[in-house]
Order: C-alpha cells, then structure tokens, then sequence
C-alpha cells in the first residue's frame, strides 16, 4: 500500500476525485425527469446567445436520494441566507418557455 495513502479512522469516508472533477462545472439550467424508480437531473450550460446548450452532467438518483438532496440543498440556502442575506431570483422570463431536447 502507498505510504501516501492515509487508512481512514472509523466512521470516515475517503473519497477519491481527479482534479478536473474537484474544479466543477458552471451549469446556468438543470432540467428534471422523473419516473417512479428514479429522478434524473440534467445540469446544462445555455450558450450566452440562448440558442443552443451542452448538457454538462447528468445524475441519474432514486426517489429517496433526490428527497435527501432537496432537503440538505434547503438547509444549506436557508445558513447561507443566513450569513450572507437573502438570495435574489433574477425575474422570470416573459412568453412561453423554450421547446427544449437534445441531439447528438
């Protein structure tokens, strides 16, 4: 075993992450399906132009996770709201939304 590998203590979790995974990703749209087995949430970069997107990600959870998901993402905004003020939602866009799908 690599001595530059630490065994974790009990109850830890090592979680191993390339560093273009450690970077992120900036995704302005998230488009959500569901199904009765699993929710999948599509993370999409809408080009500046607003014609065209990439899908960037998509994570593919089951009813359960995306519920822990909703959950733990409403007390993360509700501390930060805390700290920072409240977040401001730009406005709606006007007229019907944007017939949407994918290609290859």
């Amino acid at each position: 075993m690599d001595e530059k590998q630490q065994q974790p203590q009990p109850g830890q979790m090592q979680i191993k992450a390339e560093e273009k995974e450690l970077q992120g990703l900036y995704s302005n749209l998230m488009m959500i399906h569901h199904n009765v087995e699993e929710f999948t949430l599509n993370f999409v970069y809408i080009f500046p132009n607003g014609t065209q997107g990439k899908l960037l990600s998509s994570m593919i959870v089951s009813p359960g996770h995306a519920k822990r998901i909703w959950r733990a993402l409403g007390e993360n905004i509700s501390r930060y709201e805390s700290q920072f003020g409240t977040i401001k939602e730009a406005p709606e866009p006007g007229g019907p939304p944007p017939t949407m799908g994918f290609v290859q």
